[in-house]
Order: structure tokens, then sequence, then C-alpha cells
């Protein structure tokens, strides 16, 4: 490894299923566990209020169609940034069109001091972010081959590719363009010290404590 890729924990800590995912405590244990930040996902109220999950119902309620206040236990994504903008890299994953002028609001009001990307399966989504402001770093997330076609005709800093589309030629083409690459869900150490070795730029695990203490 000529340098150490970035390791975060998947929306916080998701192989711990004593702590809820996407929760203040699971960002916070994916910290103590020893990795550089986390994953976590947005979505939008009908209050118009942004918080932390990652499917569209919780306990039955359908997120895009409740307010804040039937919510009270998902966290919201200001007072995220604010706890958590001193403290590690963010990976913010948007899960919903309609979010952009909010999140940049929101990044504006408690910039990160430390590095982020905002990242989306949408290319609608980073493209309106681009559209708002060009500074922002903006990741194209890639589950199946066919969403890797034209990754590169985005104006994406990141590709976010899931574990088994990662091949060294896949990580040479996106360095050639000056991008970097991020992998996610990996579980597993030797997929870690194989990955590491092929000088991918962030790896995403659903176990921090692995990742670390295999890479750190």
């Amino acid at each position: 490894m000529a340098c150490r890729p970035i390791l975060l924990g998947h929306r916080g800590v998701r192989g711990d299923k004593s702590i809820p995912e996407n929760s203040l405590a699971a960002f916070d244990r994916a910290l103590e566990e020893g990795c550089d930040g986390f994953e976590f996902d947005v979505r939008l109220t009908a209050c118009g209020h942004m918080v932390i999950c990652h499917d569209p119902k919780v306990n039955g309620i359908a997120i895009c169609c409740a307010t804040v206040a039937e919510l009270p236990h998902l966290p919201e994504f200001p007072d995220v940034l604010q706890r958590y903008s001193r403290r590690g890299f963010l990976d913010i994953e948007i899960k919903v069109s309609g979010l952009e002028a909010k999140v940049l609001t929101a990044l504006r009001e408690h910039p990160p001091e430390l590095d982020y990307v905002v990242s989306s399966f949408l290319p609608d989504v980073l493209l309106e972010l681009k559209a708002r402001s060009e500074l922002v770093p903006v990741g194209i997330i890639c589950e199946k081959a066919g969403q890797l076609v034209g990754w590169n005709k985005l104006p994406v800093d990141y590709v976010m590719a899931h574990k088994s589309l990662v091949t060294r030629k896949l990580v040479q083409s996106v360095h050639e363009t000056t991008r970097k690459l991020l992998v996610w869900t990996v579980n597993d150490p030797s997929s870690m010290l194989r990955l590491a070795g092929w000088g991918v730029d962030g790896i995403i695990s659903d176990d921090p404590r692995l990742l670390a203490r295999t890479l750190a």
C-alpha cells in the first residue's frame, strides 16, 4: 500500500445489532473503533426536515409522508454535521431528490473541517448539486455493472462501487481521470487487504472494528 485508504463505517455500525444503524451511537462507535469516518443516509420528511434513515419507512411510517415530530428517534442532518464536522470523513448519501438545496445550505452553515463527499445512486441529484455548487465533492454510487457505464461522463469526484464491481482495471481507470474510488460493503479481511493493495481510496464496512484492526 502506497497510502492507506480512508476507513468508513457503513451507516456508522451495521454489523452490531445492539446499536441501531444510522444513529449517533453508531457514528460514535465507528470513530471509537478507529475508522476515519462513516457513511450515512439522508431522507426528507413531509415537513421539510432532513432525517437520517436508510429505508423509506421506519416502524411502518413513510418518512416522506411524516412530520419530524412523528420520527423523534431519527437524527437530523444539521445536527449530525454540527456534531461530527471536526471529527471525521463524512459520506453523505442522498436517498431521494429534492434535498439538494437543503443539503448545501446545511453544509454552508456547518462546513465539515475534514473531508467529505455527497453521494447518491441518482445522477440527477449529483448534477443538481454541481449546478448549484461546483465546489461540493460528489460521488456516484454503483451496485450493478450497468450503473458503472458512463461514470466518467458525470461531473463526479468519487466513484462509489460495490465490491463485486471492483477490479485493478477499474481502480486504474478511475485514478487516470483524477477521481477517487470508494468500495462498499467490505466485511472480510482478505478483501480489505486486497483492495487496499490495489490502491483504492476508501473502504466502507459494516464492521468498523474489523476494518480498523485490519488496515489502521
